[in-house]
């Protein structure tokens, strides 16, 4: 199966080259940063009056949450946030969630595998757009810092009906919060294992403009240097492949409210990551550079809103001569307009809430190994989503979409779920949860036009999601609270999208999968005094197998399980707090994984231990917030997609300081 490191093109036939791409990045850059430097010079007449603070900002962006009743939603905390600001989004993930990422090694390919589903069926929404890639059909994790983001939102099963194509197994939701502060600027440095580093700059600020408007913004940066100088070339008899990744990156969200229920938001995301593998060896050197621009625009009166957005991925690609490399470039075009309505309905007069639009997006691919060196496509959605309290305890969302693509047409895209509060007791309550929605997956460009093993009559996959669930929360005082869920799901995927080995690796619609499972979440808090503790476990059963043969090659397949996605996998986290010092305890199983369709190979199950301490010391209107962590902690010994093995233990240690204005 095709991943990130499989495209086309020539540098001599580029649309836009390297050095230009260097330079306008730098250029953005530079603007942004003098605007927000002037935008800081301003603020010192502020934060010298204590008369003037900001009143919350609340931005009613697009929130698909809101229509997923009987859906199971989790959402990363703050705390959790802040804790692994210097990592990628895959690490914070693998701690609170049962996900299980297919990872290539430090700062490499690293795709998610979310309920038996593979790296195409998960959809990534950042302020709910779609960013997977438009050829690839996927978000590589390894490239989506912490520090991109301010919310993150994790949405089980499938959830078409609301967010659209590729919503298979789940959905990561990624959005930007506005700032109440009047000035916070933060800067970092970490330093780790294998000569590896990372820093990082913010600044939140805002201020009341006149008697009507409200501005805040957010001015971020991020770069980070992995050069994995390891002191071991090979763990048990298994290579540890050596490879260096450079990455860095711009974040710029810009909000104004006003009084009379408007809203203006305006986001930049500009990524660039460098990975060579294997930079010893000439001849054997691979190297992948993928960069993206992510800009949106905004615009919400009372209950109309509208959106605009651009996208580029690029990718290079080169083995041996790194300065002549494969070149792809994709754009998306983005349009959307959706309107909020609310209706009375019953004897208690409940509202119905409903929002209905439509979205239209145009894509521009110049890649050479495609049958034409430009592919053009349009689709278009048009979705209808309501929201019920047809009595206190009941809760109900019907969804429907319905997507239009060039050249073929997706289904009709239902889903329909509820929640019904069985017990409401003093701080005890017990919630049932079901969902029954159908999911599609638009075939990726490379699915459709990749010259010979492409097929432009692919079929989109079409599946039908099932689940329930029982959620409980028990709150023994305002210092005490326990919650826990359990929720079983089964999820038939038909149609879907393989590149057959038996047929050179040309894509066909070949397989009929079906994914089940059990999932198990357990969480508490506790505070007494100065002391704050918690702990937060999770477990999950995925079987996910080939339910029908397509050819001779793969009866032996059928009823086997997937390759790469655990029967069995598991997450501890745990800590202690004193005043502003806190210790940290993780912990992630992941059971055997097979490596053949045919289960006759796998890797070995693992745990994986890591310990985080940090204290923060405060100065009025400064602080420092200091962070060890040691990964690994076991020295263990795990080997993940390839046959070489992952790195042992390691350590690192940040500073981050913190100017407060009030």
């Amino acid at each position: 199966m095709f991943d990130l490191r499989v495209f086309g093109g020539k540098t001599k036939d580029r649309p836009l080259t390297i050095y230009n791409i260097q330079v306008t990045v730098e250029r953005i850059f530079m603007a942004f940063c003098c605007a927000g430097a002037g935008f800081f010079l301003c603020q010192p007449s502020y934060a010298q009056n204590d008369s003037i603070s900001l009143n919350p900002v609340t931005v009613k962006g697009f929130v698909p949450e809101k229509f997923m009743s009987g859906l199971k939603i989790q959402r990363i905390d703050s705390a959790a946030l802040a804790q692994f600001q210097f990592q990628n989004i895959s690490n914070i993930l693998s701690a609170y969630t049962p996900i299980a990422f297919k990872n290539y090694g430090s700062g490499q390919l690293n795709t998610a595998s979310f309920r038996g589903t593979s790296a195409n069926h998960t959809a990534v929404l950042w302020n709910g757009l779609n960013i997977n890639s438009p050829s690839l059909g996927q978000t590589d994790f390894s490239t989506i810092p912490v520090m991109g983001f301010d919310k993150l939102s994790v949405q089980y099963g499938s959830a078409a009906s609301i967010v659209g194509s590729d919503a298979v197994g789940g959905s990561i939701l990624l959005e930007s919060a506005a700032s109440s502060e009047p000035l916070r600027i933060s800067a970092g440095i970490q330093q780790e294992s294998f000569a590896n580093r990372q820093v990082q700059a913010s600044a939140r600020y805002g201020s009341v403009m006149n008697s009507q408007w409200k501005f805040s913004g957010k001015t971020a940066s991020y770069a980070g240097r992995m050069n994995n100088h390891f002191p071991y070339s090979e763990r048990k008899n298994y290579p540890v492949l050596p490879s260096e990744t450079m990455q860095r990156g711009l974040v710029q969200d810009f909000f104004l409210q006003s009084k009379n229920d408007q809203e203006i938001s305006a986001h930049i995301w500009l990524t660039r990551n460098k990975l060579i593998l294997t930079p010893d060896e000439i001849a054997a050197r691979e190297l992948t550079l993928t960069e993206a621009y992510r800009t949106m625009l905004r615009y919400r009166i009372k209950d109309l809103t509208f959106r605009t957005s651009w996208v580029r991925d690029i990718i290079d690609y080169a083995k041996g001569d790194l300065d002549n490399p494969d070149h792809a470039v994709t754009d998306k075009f983005t349009n959307r307009i959706e309107k909020d309505f609310e209706w009375l309905a019953g004897k208690l007069n409940n509202a119905i809430q409903i929002k209905a639009g439509g979205e239209w997006s145009h894509y521009r691919a110049h890649i050479a190994g495609y049958e034409k060196p430009l592919i053009t496509e349009n689709r278009g959605d048009f979705f209808l989503l309501t929201r019920w309290q047809a009595l206190n305890r009941f809760l109900i969302s019907v969804n429907v979409r319905q997507a239009l693509v060039t050249r073929f047409s997706p289904p009709l895209t239902p889903s329909a779920g509820l929640e019904y509060l069985l017990v409401k007791k003093g701080g005890y309550a017990l919630k049932l949860k079901g969902s029954y929605a159908r999911s599609y997956r638009v075939p990726t460009l490379n699915e459709r036009y990749w010259r010979e093993l492409g097929n432009p009559d692919i079929k989109p996959e079409t599946g039908w999601n099932k689940e329930i669930g029982l959620e409980q929360s028990f709150k023994t005082d305002e210092n005490q609270m326990l919650t826990a869920s359990l929720t079983a799901y089964h999820n038939r995927v038909k149609n879907w999208t393989y590149w057959n080995p038996v047929k050179n690796y040309h894509v066909e619609n070949l397989q009929q999968v079906l994914a089940k499972g059990l999932e198990f979440q357990l969480g508490w808090r506790n505070q007494f005094q100065h002391w704050k503790s918690g702990a937060n476990v999770g477990y999950a059963l995925n079987s996910s197998q080939q339910e029908k043969a397509y050819d001779a090659y793969s009866q032996d397949v059928v009823g086997k399980q997937l390759v790469f996605v655990p029967l069995h996998s598991g997450n501890l986290t745990a800590f202690a707090q004193y005043k502003n010092t806190r210790l940290t305890a993780q912990v992630q199983a992941i059971g055997k994984r097979f490596s053949t369709f045919d289960n006759s190979q796998s890797l070995d199950a693992y745990a994986l231990g890591n310990l985080v301490a940090e204290t923060t010391i405060s100065l009025k209107k400064v602080s420092f917030r200091i962070q060890g962590q040691v990964n690994n902690i076991t020295n263990t010994f795990y080997l993940n997609v390839r046959n070489n093995a992952m790195p042992g233990r390691s350590f690192s240690v940040s500073l981050i300081g913190n100017y407060q204005s009030i």
